[in-house]
């Protein structure tokens, strides 16, 4: 089954494309088994992506950035993170890049962009955002993380959980509540460094998949974080956090759909070659039929998140739209990995074998970023209103 040929990428695009997937297949998936045993990649990856130029590519080139506003470097990126079987090596830069830096450059005044984005386009610093808190998910509402004026810095106490870059990062947009009586509007964001008295990091989680990616507990006990650090208005963070999750929710869609295509990758490949009952798996009805039908839902997943990123590099991607692909596509990422498991028969349980890594990286797929449940509630509401 052919794909349908895909138009949104020029000449320019295929050259990001393959020197970003040269340096993940020479520089990162031949080490990705030991750094996935140690629980993190080592520092000095992110600089190497920095000088390669694979950081801070939207980033305004008066701050060291690629000053591009084509959202579909970063879908690259994503791609070739899903096809590599490096997820938990290779997520980071996609959360730093495609989520991290567009608060800042869209937020930060000049002191601040000049303080922060050279650095995190170098990988000096490495970006992470903290909104997860111990009891507060998907209910951004619920945050208790206070940061309370003194003089001229705010005091910020509380926790965080689940934060991905968490042990790396060097700058953590953080979710605080500066007016806990306005709800939502007594939301903000504020920059906390790595080095502020009081800012600990606790252990590095140990998860199901994606085990490279350093994922952290933080906490914050009388931390004193100046009045410069606080990015955009006071009680705008609410809104400003709505403002980019459509581009969240695309990327991870984006991903989603890589390692379905790459999961089939590795399966046809497999099942043409193993060999029972006198010929190739491959051959039986029911792997035919099964074969057939992931390839045409990812076939069809493949085409609705092409049709999304034009929408995204047009403007006119909707909130919906985003939580649609998000939802739909991660949950078909997880079929897929799951089927394909069931394919390689025992040796799919194996993590010698990528599927079997795949299978254990998806999971998180349908829970971060808003979880299939929210997303629907999202796509189901703006039915209900008509």
């Amino acid at each position: 089954m052919q794909p349908f040929p895909r138009t949104i990428f020029n000449d320019d695009h295929d050259q990001f494309r393959s020197a970003f997937r040269s340096w993940a297949t020479n520089e990162v998936v031949p080490h990705h088994e030991q750094w996935e045993q140690e629980g993190i990649i080592p520092r000095h990856l992110w600089t190497d992506a920095g000088k390669l130029g694979f950081l801070g590519i939207t980033a305004p080139e008066k701050w060291g950035g690629g000053g591009s506003d084509d959202y579909r470097f970063a879908v690259i990126m994503s791609e070739e993170t899903g096809y590599s079987g490096a997820i938990g090596s290779l997520n980071g830069f996609t959360l730093h890049n495609d989520i991290v830096l567009p608060y800042i450059c869209e937020l930060a005044n000049d002191e601040q962009a000049e303080r922060w984005i050279p650095k995190m386009v170098t990988g000096e610093y490495v970006g992470a955002i903290a909104m997860t808190e111990p009891n507060t998910g998907s209910d951004l509402s619920g945050v208790r993380t206070t940061a309370v004026r003194k003089g001229g810095a705010y005091v910020v106490n509380g926790a965080k959980t689940f934060i991905s870059n968490g042990i790396h990062s060097d700058l953590v947009i953080t979710v605080v509540k500066t007016d806990p009586d306005k709800g939502h509007r007594g939301m903000s964001l504020l920059v906390l460094e790595r080095g502020m008295k009081g800012f600990e990091r606790g252990r590095n989680l140990d998860k199901m998949g994606l085990h490279a990616q350093d994922t952290a507990e933080l906490s914050f006990s009388d931390v004193e974080v100046p009045r410069e650090n606080l990015l955009g208005e006071e009680g705008m963070g609410f809104i400003y956090l709505m403002q980019n999750l459509a581009q969240e929710r695309l990327g991870i869609a984006v991903l989603a759909v890589a390692v379905c295509e790459q999961a089939l990758t590795w399966t046809l490949d497999y099942t043409r070659e193993r060999k029972a009952f006198g010929q190739s798996i491959s051959q039986f009805q029911h792997s035919k039929f099964l074969l057939a039908e992931l390839a045409t839902e990812t076939q069809a997943a493949r085409t609705y998140v092409d049709r999304c990123i034009e929408m995204h590099l047009e403007g006119k991607l909707t909130p919906e739209q985003a939580a649609a692909a998000k939802f739909y596509t991660t949950e078909l990422q997880n079929k897929v990995c799951d089927r394909c498991v069931q394919l390689h028969g025992g040796y799919g349980y194996m993590r010698e074998y990528n599927v079997a890594r795949a299978w254990a990286d998806a999971r998180i797929q349908t829970i971060y970023g808003g979880t299939t449940e929210i997303m629907k509630e999202i796509v189901g509401r703006s039915l209900a209103a008509g």
